[in-house]
């Protein structure tokens, strides 16, 4: 339980005028976070929470993969970038990179993403194919130095992000490993509430031959997607690639009307907001970066490679663009950072105090506004902050052991006995 009254939530009542998106707005409203500087943000408790939710959301799902947990040094050395050609190279991406230099002189960088330095992490610590296959993840921030910062966490120069790389003997085993991923994220953005399309994709700097990127509709998106209206029906927990791979589903740069054989009344436009990214990279990496080990022949093989990001903070962004109201955000309760807003409508008043001790002893991860606010600014903090759930409790109400039970998704409200609404709450 944490008391409303002790909580670090700085609430905005008026909107920010650099605020343009919903997301961006509430988030700032509600406390959530405070930027810095220019795409760079501090994260409150509430913010904080929602993080750690998604997290771990994404790690329970990525260990169920048979994938492992591993932790790489954000500052890197820029000498491994450039046996990539990622750092002044072919393929440099040294203009986005933060670049510094230690006392003797040495290019570091604050890096992006990890190809170079997992690539440098496995070859040192295999020997051979017995080794295979590997799928290794990490959960860590990340910078970007974009040109042009916006729109809060979804175009920021630090963000979090989770990022797992693959290495598989040929071909044929990389790709069912991709599959693997696909379908995990499929789980993953299910779990967080979200419909995700995936869309074939270009691969840009990180290259590949196979890429797809899986985006939430919003229409404060900054990609254009084309994809079949039948293709919604099978974004479950049965995900089938071999089935999602007979619909067309396409991003802006991949779209081919001549290719495109969906009729116009099926073929749907949409904007959305990229939260994912999945790479098979083949041998590019093991190759410019000499990643080698013995095969079932004695040989030397370079392994296939894959890599596959999800933007852990741009997923609330996401998730906030795709639920919320004219009120306030509303938290899908797989992420919500309290299971129940509480509200005792007047905390000096001892049988109110007595019936939100007794919530409060059996319903876990409660806010519970203990505040001497008046009744309009508690409800309208709560509807800000959009918890699933809000229980009101006032001297009225309880004089009779009745209390208004509040769903904020649906907006229905019950007035219902104590005991019967903690048992409706505990069965949520």
């Amino acid at each position: 339980m944490m008391r409303l009254s002790k909580y670090f939530l700085p609430i905005l009542k008026e909107t920010p005028i650099e605020a343009s998106v919903v997301s961006h707005q509430l988030m700032l409203r509600s406390g959530m976070i405070r930027q810095l500087t220019s795409g760079i943000y501090n994260w409150l408790p509430l913010g904080l929470k929602v993080l750690k939710n998604i997290e771990n959301i994404i790690r329970e799902e990525m260990d169920a993969s048979g994938a492992q947990e591993v932790l790489m040094p954000c500052i890197q050395p820029a000498e491994l970038w450039k046996k990539s050609g990622r750092f002044g190279g072919t393929d440099d991406l040294s203009e986005e990179m933060l670049k510094m230099k230690d006392r003797h002189g040495n290019q570091l960088l604050f890096a992006p993403t990890a190809e170079e330095v997992i690539s440098e992490l496995f070859n040192n610590n295999t020997q051979s194919y017995r080794d295979l296959p590997k799928n290794l993840y990490q959960i860590s921030w990340k910078f970007r130095d974009e040109i042009r910062p916006r729109f809060g966490l979804m175009r920021g120069r630090e963000f979090l992000m989770k990022d797992a790389y693959s290495f598989d003997i040929d071909k044929e085993a990389a790709l069912k490993t991709y599959k693997t991923m696909m379908q995990t994220y499929i789980n993953i953005f299910n779990r967080l509430g979200l419909k995700a399309i995936p869309v074939t994709a270009d691969s840009g700097s990180i290259g590949g031959d196979y890429s797809h990127e899986f985006h939430i509709l919003s229409e404060t998106g900054e990609s254009t997607i084309y994809y079949d209206r039948e293709l919604e029906k099978h974004l479950n927990s049965n995900f089938d690639l071999e089935l999602f791979s007979k619909y067309y589903a396409a991003d802006k740069d991949k779209h081919n009307p001549k290719e495109c054989k969906v009729s116009e009344e099926n073929l749907l436009v949409k904007k959305g907001i990229e939260v994912g990214h999945v790479f098979y990279l083949g041998q590019k990496y093991s190759k410019s970066l000499e990643v080698t080990l013995q095969g079932k022949d004695g040989q030397l093989i370079y392994p296939h490679m894959g890599c596959y990001g999800i933007g852990v903070s741009r997923l609330i962004a996401a998730i906030i663009e795709a639920s919320h109201d004219e009120k306030g955000i509303i938290w899908p309760a797989s992420v919500a950072p309290f299971s129940l807003g509480l509200i005792n409508l007047k905390a000096e008043d001892e049988k109110c105090n007595a019936a939100c001790m007794q919530v409060i002893n059996t319903i876990p991860n409660v806010l519970y506004d203990d505040t001497s606010d008046s009744a309009g600014a508690k409800f309208a903090k709560m509807d800000l902050i959009g918890l699933p759930w809000q229980l009101v409790v006032g001297p009225r109400g309880i004089s009779t052991g009745m209390v208004e039970l509040k769903n904020r998704k649906t907006g229905e409200k019950e007035e219902l006995s104590l005991e019967t609404a903690i048992n409706k709450l505990r069965q949520c």
